[in-house]
């Protein structure tokens, strides 16, 4: 994978995975069992972000 993808695929899951989680915030008061989904679903997707930067941030060229 070049490192143009990964940087893009990062970025990409970094914003998706605040947009889920708001969302997921944003529904708890409506239904717990959902929110609290959608919040560790984003969290999961911040935290496969953050390891690609770290990866990305190891790799030369």
């Amino acid at each position: 994978m070049k490192n143009a993808t990964i940087d893009k695929l990062a970025w990409v899951l970094v914003y998706a995975g605040m947009f889920v989680a708001g969302l997921g915030i944003w529904t708890l008061e409506h239904h717990l069992a959902v929110g609290w989904t959608l919040v560790l679903v984003g969290g999961a997707m911040i935290a496969v972000a953050a390891f690609l930067i770290w990866v990305r941030s190891r790799r030369t060229g």
